[in-house]
């Protein structure tokens, strides 16, 4: 049997190339060598199942690094090992797999130490208040020493037991075909301890759930989805293990008038067809007070004003960002007899001078008779 080339010479890639490198490389050779393109070719199958198998084991992060280290020997799975008086490949990637497996680690024979979980924490907060910034308090769930049992687990008077499944290493090795994989004990949970008599107090976790109050600043020009990490806030660590972290996640109430794009602010301008119509001023809301716009003569709708500095300055921005008024013209409705016929007299009159009243509307008729044509 011809030995196996290179899966890296296979692809036409370097050593060390990305993630994305390998894709482009596979997906060139596999419209090159595809059996539909080449129906009568073996030579072009053959390549073809190559590239297949050689990106199939690269683009596998684990694959990829027994291969690296062992050649085609590390991914051929009827390979025993590395030969005699080298380490097999179970044992050199046992240690990895019982990580990823068990979710934590062992020091010096003891039982397995895990990090705590993350706790997300989601907090609703106005426009006004993401634009300057706050401080305030949340309450969030946590757990504290059982005062009965005083962290132990058993019941007072008693004490836990060398677990008899892992020996107290709160972790035992299982070989699952040509891997020797390291799991949690499934008996004492990764403590190394059996609790033949639990703590009636906290039924033999050692620990109960109690709320804390923490201080939280959320800093001015946060956004939504935007998430503050709080260190050491999560769920406790087991066995002296780190505490994890406690993630406030950001999102922003809708507002009355405005609507947020990230430093910037828009905002709808409903002005009278009156003021559309002889311009005039209009004082406009922004976060920080009131503003003024010069409407000019003949605006129509859909007509967008820029306040400059009027957004919010994002909390990785130089600058505040800007608000953009965007016009609505107001048509107006439940008139009397009177005002109707003024509005007919009125339109009358736009009549009499001609297109240069209502160009828009001129375009658009002359477009409707072209489409139509």
């Amino acid at each position: 049997m011809a030995a196996k080339r290179d899966f890296y010479e296979v692809l036409g890639v370097a050593k060390n190339a990305s993630d994305e490198e390998l894709k482009k490389a596979y997906r060139k050779l596999a419209m090159k060598y595809h059996p539909d393109r080449n129906p009568d070719s073996k030579e072009a199958e053959e390549k073809f199942k190559q590239a297949k198998e050689a990106y199939e084991i690269l683009s596998d992060d684990n694959k990829r690094a027994a291969y690296d280290r062992y050649g085609h020997a590390g991914v051929d799975p009827n390979a025993a090992g590395m030969g005699a008086g080298g380490a097999g490949f179970g044992d050199a990637f046992g240690d990895i797999f019982g990580e990823i497996f068990g979710g934590g680690r062992r020091g010096g024979g003891g039982p397995q130490v895990y990090r705590g979980a993350d706790l997300k924490y989601s907090m609703e907060i106005t426009l006004e208040q993401a634009a300057n910034g706050f401080d305030t308090e949340i309450r969030v769930p946590s757990w504290e020493n059982c005062d009965v049992c005083k962290g132990s687990g058993a019941k007072p008077g008693t004490t836990p037991k060398t677990c008899r499944t892992c020996g107290g290493s709160g972790a035992v090795r299982m070989q699952q075909g040509f891997f020797s994989v390291q799991q949690t004990c499934p008996t004492c949970h990764g403590n190394g301890k059996e609790i033949t008599d639990p703590c009636v107090s906290c039924d033999g976790v050692g620990r109960t759930r109690k709320n804390k109050t923490l201080q939280v600043k959320i800093p001015a020009g946060i956004d939504d989805g935007m998430r503050i990490r709080s260190s050491g806030n999560g769920e406790p660590g087991i066995n002296g293990g780190p505490s994890g972290d406690l993630f406030v996640e950001i999102h922003l109430k809708e507002h009355k008038i405005f609507q947020r794009e990230n430093d910037d602010l828009h905002c709808e301008l409903t002005i009278p067809f009156t003021t559309a119509a002889l311009g005039g001023d209009i004082q406009v809301p922004t976060l920080n007070g009131k503003a003024e716009i010069t409407i000019p003569e003949g605006t129509q709708s859909g007509k967008t004003f820029r306040l400059r500095g009027k957004g919010i300055k994002g909390v990785r921005s130089a600058y505040p960002g800007d608000l953009y008024c965007h016009v609505v013209v107001e048509t107006p409705v439940k008139l009397s007899e009177e005002q109707k016929s003024l509005l007919r007299q009125f339109e009358a009159s736009l009549g009499e001078g001609g297109e240069r009243h209502s160009p828009q509307s001129k375009s658009w008729t002359d477009r409707v008779k072209e489409f139509f044509s």
